[in-house]
């Protein structure tokens, strides 16, 4: 029996488009669609929230709010570090992106904010924090997770991983 509605312990296939301030800044167009595992939090909140219960083929453009999404900007996420810290031919400026590894291991994001003298501020608030998320959204496939999968809490797609 496979389910014909999203919901727990289903994975969805969705085709989606991701616009941040009417630009596309994310989507699934060209490429295979998102797989995810309903009820896992694998994907933001406000936008899981929004597919319970839609059926294979169904669209709807969803508009998430900050702090549904990726948080609202956080004053305290900016932190200065020295200069020397960072590799000499890292080209420092304003903009740029980099993954820092945390105190645990994990990838951080960071953006280069500005550059006071020997210091470098960089932003580690999330690049969509504080903004207002618009997805269209299309569920083009739904099936029951595999035993694996719930004990994983993510899919493992359809390439044979």
């Amino acid at each position: 029996m496979t389910a014909t509605k999203v919901t727990d312990g289903q994975v969805v296939s969705m085709e989606y488009t991701l616009r941040v301030d009417g630009k596309v800044v994310d989507s699934s167009e060209g490429g295979d669609p998102l797989e995810y595992l309903y009820g896992a939090a694998n994907i933001i909140p406000g936008l899981e929230r929004e597919m319970d219960g839609m059926s294979v083929g169904e669209s709807k453009t969803v508009i998430v709010s900050a702090a549904d999404g990726y948080g609202e900007s956080d004053e305290e996420a900016f932190i200065e570090v020295p200069r020397g810290e960072f590799p000499a031919d890292i080209p420092l400026k304003p903009g740029l992106e980099m993954e820092l590894t945390g105190p645990e291991g994990q990838p951080m994001y960071a953006r280069v904010e500005s550059m006071e003298g020997e210091n470098v501020v960089l932003n580690m608030n999330h690049p969509l924090a504080g903004k207002e998320l618009h997805f269209d959204v299309k569920v083009v496939g739904l099936r029951d997770a595999t035993e694996e999968e719930m004990d994983h809490g993510h899919a493992h797609g359809g390439h044979g991983h």
